[in-house]
């Protein structure tokens, strides 16, 4: 596996996902790697993009590399699939990082941007799902406090997040989406979401599933289903 993907690769906490934005392309000297826009690198995915944030799917299978890319705006992930990743940063050595399913990851690239590259040498898919803000300021929105279960998992000056795990026949009770964000889902299943004003809404959701959330709503969640649910959700600063 490993002479399949050439020399050994480095991972950082984003390096399977997004980053910076397009850049031309500059010469380069004879032996250097090229560096690739972020939305050109192999297996990064662009789903998503709005005047706040682009949102990357990142899935990289067995045995290959994502290009180098550049990274130089505040990222956010999170963890959906995890395998051995190798990976380097521009000039630095191999280093493997390992991770959890539904860990969540943020990269203060505005402060310190990087350049790097991932290479999947493990025996099944290695996938990301995050996104990079434009704003290089925060102080926009002030997200408030969720009760329980909602459990804060993140919480610097750029976003807030919130794991939510729903048992079967279990609800969460109202709070309110004070910024906006994004929801991600570790684990589907069936929930009901209830929006103050409006009939109850069924969700169907899916592993990998992603969604924009406005600002605004007080919503409760229950889960109807016979399945643990599992969501992730942003709020941005």
């Amino acid at each position: 596996m490993r002479n399949s993907i050439g020399r050994r690769q480095f991972l950082c906490g984003c390096c399977a996902v997004l980053g910076a934005a397009a850049l031309p392309r500059q010469a380069r000297a004879v032996g250097d790697p090229e560096i690739v826009p972020i939305e050109f690198a192999s297996f990064h995915d662009q789903t998503f993009k709005n005047e706040y944030l682009q949102f990357m799917n990142v899935t990289i299978p067995p045995g290959q590399i994502a290009a180098y890319h550049r990274h130089t705006r505040d990222f956010a992930q999170v963890y959906m699939a995890v395998s051995d990743a190798e990976g380097t940063p521009l000039g630095g050595k191999p280093l493997i990082v390992p991770r959890k399913v539904g860990e969540v990851l943020f990269t203060n690239y505005t402060k310190k941007p990087g350049v790097h590259q991932v290479a999947n040498v493990g025996a099944s898919d290695f996938r990301i799902m995050g996104f990079e803000l434009f704003d290089s300021e925060p102080g926009r929105f002030s997200p408030l406090a969720r009760p329980a279960p909602y459990v804060s998992v993140m919480d610097n000056h750029r976003v807030q997040a919130w794991r939510l795990i729903l048992q079967p026949g279990e609800a969460a009770p109202a709070m309110q989406q004070a910024a906006p964000g994004v929801r991600i889902v570790v684990q589907g299943g069936m929930l009901v979401e209830g929006i103050e004003g409006k009939p109850d809404h069924k969700l169907n959701l899916k592993y990998g599933d992603f969604a924009w959330q406005n600002a605004g709503p007080v919503r409760t969640m229950r889960n109807m289903g016979t399945s643990v649910v599992e969501l992730v959700e942003f709020e941005l600063k």
